[in-house]
């Protein structure tokens, strides 16, 4: 059955075992069938969940054109990293314990989310170009112009990829998700600007030691 012993013994604890097993029976599954894909492809962010070997957890973001999540299968996604702050909170956590939580949602138009958890690892960036030149067109869910459009919308800033093997797919409900507009601006991709990355916007340098 899907879900953690905590999960369960929660529904237990609250009453809500029968609800959560409708829930699992008819809206989980342990692949991403075709409107999953497609919603995937059109999204340009996600949240991304990662722990430590600890379970010391961290809640990143990422974002880039649409189709920047790359869909290889109904088992299988990739998502660029590019040049950042040097830290690699999630990539460090992903070397410690491949456990990852994706979360996209749509925004603008249908107020919907999906949740997308599974294991993960890192590949450099030639690497997975590579991997994608060896791959079939047949293999490739969305289309063989997959390679030629990651490459050709590279500023030269990714770095590197993080495959992760989906075992756990659902819906996340759109009752409190915001509609919002989205406002066309310049984004300046992998940038080293100190000003264009926020700077100390929460004046964490001036807190006294």
């Amino acid at each position: 059955m899907p879900g953690s012993d905590g999960e369960h013994e929660l529904q237990g604890k609250y009453g809500t075992s029968f609800q959560a097993l409708t829930f699992y029976k008819h809206r989980v599954l342990d692949h991403l069938n075709s409107a999953m894909q497609e919603f995937i492809a059109l999204r340009e962010m996600m949240f991304v969940g990662t722990a430590d070997r600890n379970g010391n957890a961290d809640a990143s973001f990422r974002a880039g054109y649409a189709n920047f999540v790359k869909v290889l299968d109904e088992r299988t996604i990739a998502y660029p990293e590019f040049r950042g702050n040097g830290v690699m909170s999630s990539m460090g956590n992903i070397s410690e314990n491949p456990h990852i939580g994706l979360m996209f949602i749509d925004f603008g138009k249908d107020r919907i989310g999906l949740h997308v958890n599974g294991s993960a690892r890192i590949v450099e960036h030639d690497e997975f170009v590579r991997f994608m030149q060896d791959r079939s067109a047949a293999d490739v869910v969305l289309g063989d112009s997959m390679l030629t459009d990651l490459i050709s919308k590279d500023p030269g800033n990714l770095e590197r990829w993080v495959i992760v093997s989906v075992e756990e797919a659902y819906m996340h409900c759109s009752e409190h998700i915001p509609l919002m507009k989205k406002a066309d601006h310049e984004v300046s991709w992998g940038t080293n600007d100190v000003q264009a990355k926020g700077g100390d916007y929460f004046g964490a340098d001036r807190v006294p030691k």
